[in-house]
């Protein structure tokens, strides 16, 4: 009779080598996030560095370096949170990969910042404060570096917790903070906090409400008709065409202000004359793409992938090109009064700086992005490239009504407030749908089941809209308090 220990023994190392396993992965999985977070780190530190080497030990030359280093975690903020707006809607329709559209936005966010980035940056971040109430250097400095530092804390806090904010509100609330702190509360500007404060409705609404316009008329006149490639022939060339012409009069408005200096209705009959042009150009293309594709709601989603993937871009280099001063803005300043012991409203962006910027954002969308692209993109209702596209095309339109207007608006806010209107008009439009015939696909629905289907997530309306109203009041809490710990170890 054979003994069965030699047996029962490979048993028992064949089930340790598979607990080492299952512990090798579960380290490689918790470890990631640390490799990004050392990724990010060396970045600020490689930013430190940087700017002690272009002050040349200049006097004061230790606040640069750390405004710099701070100027740079602000702009791997803003790449981490504030891209998800542009990349999410793509994503989510699956007209783009995770991998394509990190690259994607990299390279046309870097494009835009360095290319068509404002080399001129309003100090004071828009009037929130009066200039004289802080023209003392010292006070100046510990201003803006109170508004970095508190930005960026609140940035990440609200990127871990999965909240796409407003950069520009973080930043403004940042300023009005120390602000209050520095030169007292006659010193903030309270109409323009109390149209910031209004833009908080102003821009989901307005985002939301284009959107569903535009996804209800693709619905009515593509989508639920009997010939869906007839009608696709006809419109998804004209829909482009409106895409191409806003694109170009949303650049010529907001993302191109440094290379040519373009008044409104000159850069709407900039956008009208390619809308032309651009229609001309694809119908032969669709029709080319919808030549043997089958009569099916499926086949017209193709004909919207690409248009999705430009518009993603398109609001990349835009983004870019003006929310990089979000990050080097109050650094900039810094320099600034550093190097010449005073303040300006208004002051010139080294390159150095821009580069800060620009590789902060591509960075951070890179190493902490997919996060919230997911959460833009999937997880408050469910997108695919027709829907995706009036999104994209309601941030371009909703941005270029309000700047006409002169309302305050947030591409955030808008961004994701357009997500929300598509999600809300597909309820509508389901509930009226079932409400005629009493089926939803296909199938009967009892009244109470039906009152149970939601196709927007409630608890994101809930969490995003109190993380938009908190951003200013925190940040504003945060930087005042930030100011006077500067002060005091000054």
């Amino acid at each position: 009779m054979t003994n069965p220990a030699p047996q029962n023994q490979w048993k028992t190392l064949d089930k340790d080598l598979s607990r080492l396993v299952v512990l090798e992965q579960a380290t490689s999985f918790l470890s990631r996030p640390l490799i990004a977070i050392g990724i990010g780190l060396a970045f600020v530190a490689f930013c430190a560095i940087a700017a002690a080497v272009f002050t040349g030990g200049a006097p004061n030359s230790l606040i640069i370096v750390a405004a710099a280093a701070f100027g740079a975690y602000m702009a791997l903020n803003i790449g981490a949170n504030d891209v998800a707006n542009n990349m999410g809607p793509a994503v989510g329709a699956n007209a783009l990969t995770m991998g394509g559209a990190l690259v994607i936005a990299a390279v046309f966010e870097t494009a835009g910042a360095l290319i068509a980035g404002g080399d001129v940056v309003s100090t004071i971040s828009g009037g929130i404060v009066a200039p004289e109430a802080v023209a003392d250097p010292h006070t100046f400095i510990w201003t803006m570096m109170a508004a970095l530092i508190a930005s960026s804390l609140w940035l990440n806090l609200a990127t871990a917790l999965g909240a796409p904010v407003s950069t520009t509100h973080a930043i403004v609330g940042g300023v009005m903070g120390a602000g209050i702190v520095a030169a007292g509360f006659g010193a903030v500007d309270w109409g323009k906090m109390g149209q910031i404060a209004l833009s908080w409705i102003i821009s989901p609404v307005l985002g939301g409400v284009i959107a569903a316009a535009f996804l209800a008329f693709i619905k009515a006149r593509i989508n639920d008709v009997e010939d869906k490639l007839g009608a696709a022939r006809f419109w998804v060339p004209i829909l482009i065409g409106i895409m191409a012409g806003t694109f170009a009069t949303y650049l010529a408005v907001k993302g191109l202000k440094k290379l040519i200096d373009i008044s409104m209705p000159s850069a709407v009959l900039l956008g009208l004359a390619i809308g032309v042009v651009s229609v001309f150009l694809t119908r032969p293309m669709i029709r080319r793409q919808a030549a043997g594709m089958e009569n099916r709601k499926k086949s017209l989603k193709k004909l919207f992938g690409m248009p999705l993937v430009l518009s993603a871009a398109l609001l990349s280099f835009a983004h870019g090109a003006n929310d990089v001063a979000n990050a080097v803005g109050p650094l900039a300043a810094i320099v600034h009064a550093v190097a010449d012991g005073g303040t300006a409203e208004k002051v010139q962006i080294p390159l150095w700086v821009m580069l800060i910027g620009a590789g902060g954002i591509s960075f951070g969308l890179t190493l902490f992005g997919p996060k919230l692209i997911r959460m833009v993109g999937t997880e408050i209702t469910k997108l695919n490239p027709m829907r995706a596209y009036c999104v994209a095309l309601s941030a371009a339109i909703t941005v270029i009504v309000a700047s006409w207007l002169g309302l305050p608006v947030s591409s955030t806010h808008i961004a994701v407030g357009a997500v929300f209107g598509v999600g809300f008009f597909r309820e509508w439009h389901a509930e009226r749908r079932v409400r005629q015939t009493g089926i939803i696909k296909g199938k009967p629905v009892a009244p109470d089941e039906r009152s149970r289907r939601k196709l927007v997530r409630r608890a994101h309306v809930l969490s995003i809209g109190a993380a938009w109203v908190v951003t200013v009041p925190l940040t504003a809490l945060l930087s005042a308090l930030i100011f006077v710990v500067l002060n005091w170890l000054a």
